[in-house]
């Protein structure tokens, strides 16, 4: 039964969600919200992605980048909201260890993996504009090959590593996960044994990405700002800039501090509500995804331009299509 407790060297096999224990009794209201975010994240990131890769002017760099965080963004959301949402729905909310340590790596590869893109994005942007002559030669396929295979083998290896610690566990007292989804320290702090190692693992995590990333990132755009204040140009174009720097810089910023609070409530015991740990361990992940195709999208002349050219073309040929070659309309 959910929440038995289990003696000896037992322990559970499978696990059941809890989350927003105070709005058990509006669950199904509660998909209303986590429906129509996760269908505008899959909308706006999949248009991002078509538009970059039907765009030829768009195959550069900083649209790579922009093509690959998109696709993170929809891997990440779909490993936790379609199963979050049978649970609201229609209360399916057992999962087995393995599923749970499945879905555990792949919300922590998939972050990891995000905040390394949005370290390249800002290095990227920092080469363009600091040094533009050398723009070229330095962000070139082979740079590019590195830092895909950069991202993989620090994602890969920190989130392996944090997984099979936690999958050693003995999880022999309650089975009911205070999450909507397996949270790493929401498992480990249902095992009865000692559990330091993955807490130490826990915040070194934290560390390799918040303490490393956020810091080059902060310097990037500082660097931006720097070059853009001394530069000779007009008064609307430096405005533009800045606005686009703050902009990025908040995103980023609401994505690591989000994240930072809900891995480190865990870790050092801070009194927060399960209802709003869980909600903002959900938008950790829902709002950059979000808001990403909007920040990178909408607000990009290029990639805006493209959305239209490629829209105005499909148009023009459906209107071609209906009209015959002695200029009758096709009934």
């Amino acid at each position: 039964m959910p929440g038995a407790s289990l003696g000896g060297n037992s322990s559970h096999s499978t696990f059941v969600f809890r989350g927003f224990p105070a709005l058990q009794h509006h669950r199904r209201l509660l998909a209303v919200p986590f429906s129509a975010s996760y269908l505008s994240v899959l909308l706006g990131n999949s248009l991002l992605v078509y538009v970059i890769r039907s765009v030829e002017r768009l195959h550069s760099p900083m649209y790579f980048l922009i093509c690959a965080l998109c696709v993170v963004d929809i891997l990440v959301v779909t490993a936790i909201v379609p199963n979050m949402l049978l649970g609201l729905l229609f209360n399916w909310d057992e999962i087995s260890l393995a599923g749970c340590l499945t879905q555990m790596f792949c919300t922590h590869f998939l972050s990891s993996v995000e905040s390394t893109l949005l370290l390249a994005m800002a290095l990227d942007r920092y080469l363009a504009i600091c040094h533009p002559l050398r723009y070229t030669e330095i962000m070139d396929s082979s740079l590019l090959v590195k830092l895909l295979l950069f991202t993989v083998v620090r994602s890969v290896s920190i989130m392996a590593t944090l997984v099979s610690l936690a999958g050693s566990l003995q999880f022999c007292n309650s089975n009911t996960i205070q999450h909507c989804y397996c949270d790493h320290m929401a498992l480990v702090s249902l095992a009865c044994g000692n559990t330091r190692k993955n807490s130490a693992v826990g915040l070194a995590v934290i560390v390799c990405f918040v303490g490393v990333d956020i810091p080059l990132i902060f310097l990037s755009y500082m660097k931006i700002v720097s070059v853009v204040l001394r530069a000779p140009v007009a008064g609307e174009d430096r405005w533009k800039a800045f606005h686009t720097c703050a902009t990025h810089l908040m995103v980023m910023m609401c994505f690591y501090l989000v994240g930072s609070v809900t891995f480190l409530s865990h870790n050092l015991s801070i009194p927060i509500s399960t209802d709003i740990n869980t909600l903002m361990g959900l938008m950790y992940i829902l709002f950059p995804a979000t808001v990403n195709p909007i920040i990178y999208g909408v607000r990009t002349k290029e990639i805006r331009s493209g959305f239209f050219r490629i829209f105005k073309l499909k148009g023009k040929l459906i209107r071609t299509v209906k009209v015959s070659p002695s200029g009758k309309r096709q009934t």
